[in-house]
């Protein structure tokens, strides 16, 4: 999943981008309000941790501005403001949810989880299909009841089928939610990471993620998991 973190401290930034990639996400760093802004309105976030106080365009403003252009990316507002009214305000304004600095990582991490799980209208932390189990919460993968050894970023790409279930997730779709702006979408990255997957998960088994030529990726659900 991808997310933009807007962070105007750097030492905070850089804690959180090196954490938050080490756990499989692909992000997008602003610095400013404006800057902020500027990509919400040319990219498709799956969210974003944004600091309230900020240069140029504050927080809060930033989140006006994403709901009064109609998205409904959602949005973890980060603050050392922990008055009542100010949370009241912040989420009346158009944030999902509001965590006060300073906080623990691993809160931050279950938070982002509850929110890509609500986007995505996941209400369970685990999806299963056939043998396969997708825990969101534990950041594990079963097929068969056997553990799957899954790097954080081939995990990110399961989830991002599993939430899919049964839909194709195109290629371009899968390069913009797991890699970073700067990244080369002309390579083969995908598709050498889903054959990774593949490797770990279709192993002996009947195959569960299917090719769309032309179209992109999928992960088979069982017939009465088809929506």
């Amino acid at each position: 999943m991808k997310l933009l973190l807007v962070e105007d401290d750097a030492l905070l930034g850089g804690s959180l981008m090196k954490g938050l990639r080490e756990n499989g996400y692909a992000l997008d760093w602003a610095r400013d309000g404006l800057h902020a802004d500027r990509l919400l309105r040319g990219s498709d976030y799956d969210g974003v941790i944004l600091d309230w106080m900020l240069p140029g365009l504050d927080g809060l403003s930033v989140v006006r501005g994403l709901r009064r252009r109609g998205a409904k990316t959602p949005v973890l507002m980060l603050t050392a403001r922990d008055a009542t009214h100010d949370i009241v305000t912040a989420l009346d304004g158009g944030a999902d949810d509001y965590l006060v600095k300073p906080f623990e990582f691993a809160e931050l991490l279950a938070r982002i989880r509850v929110l890509l799980r609500h986007k995505y209208a996941q209400a369970a932390s685990v999806i299963r299909t056939g043998d396969l189990e997708v825990d969101l919460g534990a950041r594990e993968a079963r097929r068969a009841g056997t553990l799957l050894n899954l790097t954080p970023r081939e995990f990110k790409l399961l989830e991002l089928l599993a939430l899919r279930l049964n839909q194709v997730v195109p290629r371009l779709e899968i390069w913009e939610k797991l890699y970073e702006t700067e990244d080369d979408r002309t390579s083969n990255v995908v598709d050498v990471y889903i054959s990774y997957l593949r490797r770990k998960i279709d192993r002996g088994r009947a195959p569960l993620i299917i090719t769309r030529r032309g179209e992109g990726y999928m992960l088979r659900g069982d017939p009465c998991d088809r929506p």
